[in-house]
């Protein structure tokens, strides 16, 4: 489309603008007649560059538009991709303080199965210290008979009560033992149901946490492809962008072509290369052109007629 412009522009001041005059002059046309073909000749130029002015004026206004909508999509994807940087470092601290508390509940289990040994090994030293008073229970029974028989033979032992303390004070060790034989007992059936119950809650948690992670990696692997999508649009966006950059260069290009032309045509040299100011020259020349027209028309309706000037 910039090319066709910048032909049209060619074309429209080389064939009509700057029209050379005819090689064959005949003498019967008069200087009204040539300033009417004129007349006709800047019309249509004026009629040209007006609807090329008009729409390169919508074309500008478009690509600033774009510019703009592209500006806004390039704010809320940075304020996307920040929101999601927050919601990886949030994911990060929180995974780092389930592997803590799961780290500090394995170092609690250990210090559980280290205490129910420690019981075990107090139980079975019980255990072993009963059975060794049993059999002093059971090897003193025997004497204990023997000395009733003693006691009754001979008189070896004064009195029977000094037997039956020793018996006394046998039982009374026995049912202690057995007493806390009992308890012992009791606080490791008690230790061992309360660990069974803390290893299903922690277990319960961990696979609360499982879960959790399932449904957070989850949620990342959306956002990465939510991320490459919007990578692709950025890409495409550049890409429109670099386009619209290549036809706003070829739109100066054709506006330097045409500034260029009406200075050959003005006979004057200029290196001016704001695109603005060489519109605003174009348009005073074409501005210049009508004003001349205008003045042709004013003539013609006075009747004032324009004579030649004579050859010296």
């Amino acid at each position: 489309m910039t090319v066709s412009l910048e032909e049209y522009f060619r074309t429209t001041f080389e064939d009509k603008l700057l029209v050379k005059m005819p090689e064959r002059e005949d003498d019967h046309l008069t200087p009204a007649t040539r300033l009417l073909e004129k007349r006709r000749e800047m019309a249509e130029v004026e009629q040209a560059l007006a609807a090329q002015k008009e729409e390169f004026q919508m074309k500008m206004e478009s690509l600033q538009q774009r510019r703009e909508e592209l500006e806004r999509k390039e704010y809320q994807l940075k304020e996307s991709l920040l929101k999601f940087d927050k919601f990886l470092k949030e994911n990060d601290s929180k995974r780092a303080r389930a592997v803590k508390k799961a780290n500090d509940e394995r170092e609690l289990k250990k210090q559980k199965d280290k205490e129910i040994d420690r019981v075990k090994y107090e139980t079975d030293s019980h255990q072993k210290q009963k059975d060794r008073l049993q059999k002093k229970l059971d090897k003193y029974t025997i004497f204990h008979q023997y000395m009733d028989k003693v006691l009754e033979a001979g008189e070896e032992f004064h009195e029977m009560r000094d037997i039956i303390a020793r018996w006394d004070t046998l039982t009374s060790t026995h049912l202690d033992l057995v007493e806390r034989e009992s308890k012992n007992s009791d606080r490791v059936e008690k230790q061992r149901q309360d660990l069974m119950k803390y290893m299903e809650e922690k277990e319960n948690e961990v696979l609360s946490y499982n879960n959790q992670l399932s449904g957070l990696q989850t949620r990342l692997d959306a956002a990465q492809s939510e991320a490459v999508k919007w990578e692709s649009i950025w890409t495409h966006i550049k890409n429109t962008s670099a386009k619209k950059t290549l036809l706003l260069g070829r739109i100066k290009m054709a506006t330097h072509n045409l500034y260029q032309l009406v200075k050959s045509h003005q006979n004057q040299m200029d290196d001016l290369e704001d695109t603005t100011e060489q519109l605003t020259q174009i348009q005073q020349f074409v501005q210049d052109l009508n004003q001349i027209t205008m003045e042709i028309k004013r003539m013609e309706h006075t009747g004032t007629s324009i004579v030649p000037p004579s050859s010296s």
